[in-house]
Order: structure tokens, then sequence, then C-alpha cells
């Protein structure tokens, strides 16, 4: 793949990168993080995965952040990951999720990717948004929803893995 091809990667926070919620039960085994220093800023930071940065860094993609933490993602989290800057896309507060269910993420996100192939890793995504996205994007595409209770997992990166590399 050129680089102009290549699928581009919608990155959320809370949830996929940041594990929350009630199944939230620590560390994944085998990853040891170091708090952020305190008065660091968000306590969840602790959460972030370091070895999640290389294993992202790794994919067959451009990565993109696709969050409400817009540019603080590369402040804050980006260096938690060992990630460059990435680009980010430019999401205003919600008022509400859009008719019918779907995320207010979702048409933004296909018009940035304008045309190109792309997958998205978010806790929120719906069959709404699998079904717009689908009536509304000419390219292929990957809408992977992440247990926010568990983050990112195994499973989760084989899956982009093997969606990136079949295009």
């Amino acid at each position: 793949m050129t680089d102009s091809v290549r699928p581009l990667l919608f990155l959320d926070v809370d949830g996929p990168l940041i594990p929350f919620g009630p199944a939230w039960t620590g560390r994944r085994p085998g990853r040891a993080a170091a708090p952020p220093a305190p008065g660091a800023g968000n306590p969840l930071l602790a959460r972030v995965e370091p070895a999640d940065g290389p294993r992202l860094a790794a994919l067959p993609c451009d990565l993109v952040w696709a969050t409400t933490w817009q540019a603080d993602a590369n402040e804050t989290v980006a260096p938690l990951l060992g990630l460059p800057d990435l680009p980010v896309v430019d999401i205003p507060e919600p008022d509400a999720d859009e008719p019918g269910g779907l995320h207010w993420k979702t048409p933004l996100l296909v018009d940035w990717a304008a045309g190109r192939p792309f997958a998205w890793v978010d806790d929120e995504i719906t069959g709404a948004d699998r079904a717009w996205v689908a009536a509304h994007h000419p390219e292929r595409t990957l809408l992977h929803r992440v247990d926010p209770g568990r983050g990112l997992t195994e499973a989760d990166f084989a899956a982009l893995d093997a969606w990136l590399r079949a295009g």
C-alpha cells in the first residue's frame, strides 16, 4: 500500500484506551504501567496501557484521534503510549446523538475520511452507525466496538490487524 491509500484508524480514548466502568478490574495481565505523576490531571490516565502504543503504531494504517479529548490526546495520551502527535478530528461537544440512534461522531468521521478506507475503534458503535456508514461511504470500513470495561484486548488488535491487512 502507498501512503495515499493507507486506511485510516480513528481512535477514541475513553473506553478503548482508558477502560472504565464496573467491568474494569485493573491492569491487563503482563502489563505494568506507572500511574501518572501526582498532580498530572486525570487519574484515569493510570489505566492507559503503554504497550498499546507500539502495537497501534505497527498497524498498517494512519492513526487519527477521534475523541472529545481533541488535541489534549496528543498532549496527554500520546506520550503515555509513546506515539507521536496524530491528526485530530475536530469533534464539537455533542448536544445529543443523531436521530435513529446514530452516534454523533459517525457523519464527522465519514466526512473526515474523504473517501479513504477506514476503521473506527470506539465503545459506543452500534448497528445504526454501521448501516449509515455502509450507505454513505464508498470504501471499505470496519466499525469495531470495544468493551469499555476492558479496553483494547488481544482479540481487538487481531481483528484490526486482519482487517487492515485484508485490504
